[in-house]
């Protein structure tokens, strides 16, 4: 029996302090605490699932947000067949910066990533500071997400995890599908045409 069918890699970008650790720490290990301390450079943990009778092994890369680490995350956005970038809706900053987030995609992505845009910590109700309307707007004017995904989830309540990463998965192996040069199903050895990149 294989190991596997399907090996993705995502990455979650966006500012420090947004909650992609956490985030990360709920889908895989079902767990949620207050304490994390910041990421320095990246870390990564695996999480295997069995999705419409195929095994998909998830390889998800956590990175540090500030700016200074910036270049040292580069490398890790290679062969990225996701990128989550993470928002908290109590902080408007946070959400203004998803341009230059984008800038840095386009920058360092060779092939054509799911981009999918999450904003997290929407169970501190009394310091929402982001609509989801904004959200869509803002996904609607920018032309780089016109295939983008967005949630609006909660690492704390464990509110939309589950549910973003299946249907991440469910994209990807999507895109297998339609992409598949033979019976290789790994998404990293698929190049995509010229109609379908975004990425530089």
């Amino acid at each position: 029996m294989a190991e596997h069918h399907f090996l993705f890699k995502t990455i979650l970008i966006g500012n420090s302090g947004v909650g992609k650790t956490s985030i990360i720490t709920r889908y895989v290990d079902k767990i949620y605490t207050e304490n994390f301390i910041s990421t320095i450079g990246v870390d990564f943990k695996i999480k295997t699932i069995e999705l419409d009778g195929n095994i998909v092994k998830l390889q998800i890369w956590d990175t540090a947000g500030q700016e200074r680490f910036r270049a040292i995350t580069t490398s890790y956005y290679r062969g990225s067949q996701c990128i989550l970038i993470v928002f908290d809706v109590t902080d408007r900053e946070s959400f203004n910066e998803i341009p230059s987030w984008i800038q840095e995609i386009k920058k360092k992505c060779v092939k054509n990533p799911l981009i999918v845009v999450l904003g997290n910590k929407i169970d501190d109700k009394d310091k929402l500071d982001v609509t989801e309307d904004e959200v869509k707007n803002f996904i609607k004017k920018e032309s780089f997400l016109k295939d983008c995904l967005y949630r609006f989830i909660s690492a704390k309540e464990n509110t939309n995890i589950d549910d973003i990463f299946i249907t991440v998965v469910k994209k990807l192996m999507e895109r297998v599908s339609l992409e598949e040069p033979d019976n290789e199903k790994d998404l990293g050895d698929i190049t995509f045409t010229e109609n379908q990149k975004r990425c530089c």
